[in-house]
């Protein structure tokens, strides 16, 4: 039976039923991205800081929304997951910024995607009911 259970079966579409082993794979990879990305400030950060190097005040301004307590706390996991580095210069007063690691970079495809599919997403609603575009965020 596990032989059976480990064989791919196709959809009716052409695409395969993965097996326990890679389904369990896929899941773990998804829970990592989602715990290391999680919230709805993360990403706008990391896009914010892809056109180079912000302070603080200047993070806070571009995202408009975020408070300075979950933006303090999103930029310290950001970080600590080696998505940005903080630089501390020895100014009066002290001058601290925020700019994206190379590291950072690993996540172009991933924003890329989820900007497309929301894109479509939203175009999709919207064509179905027109009073549902009061429901979608404002850039």
């Amino acid at each position: 039976m596990n032989a059976v259970i480990e064989e791919a079966v196709p959809y009716a579409w052409g695409r395969k039923h993965p097996t326990i082993v890679e389904c369990t794979q896929s899941l773990k990879g998804v829970q990592d991205a989602l715990y290391v990305l999680n919230g709805k400030w993360k990403l706008p950060i990391i896009i914010a800081l892809s056109h180079g190097p912000m302070r603080f005040r200047e993070l806070q301004r571009t995202i408009r929304t975020v408070t300075a307590r979950v933006l303090s706390k999103e930029l310290k996991e950001l970080e600590m997951n080696e998505f940005l580095i903080r630089h501390v210069y020895p100014t009066t007063p002290v001058t601290i910024e925020y700019e994206l690691t190379p590291y950072s970079e690993t996540l172009d495809s991933v924003i890329e995607a989820l900007r497309n599919w929301g894109l479509q997403h939203r175009e999709r609603i919207l064509k179905k009911d027109h009073s549902i575009d009061a429901n979608f965020p404002e850039a």
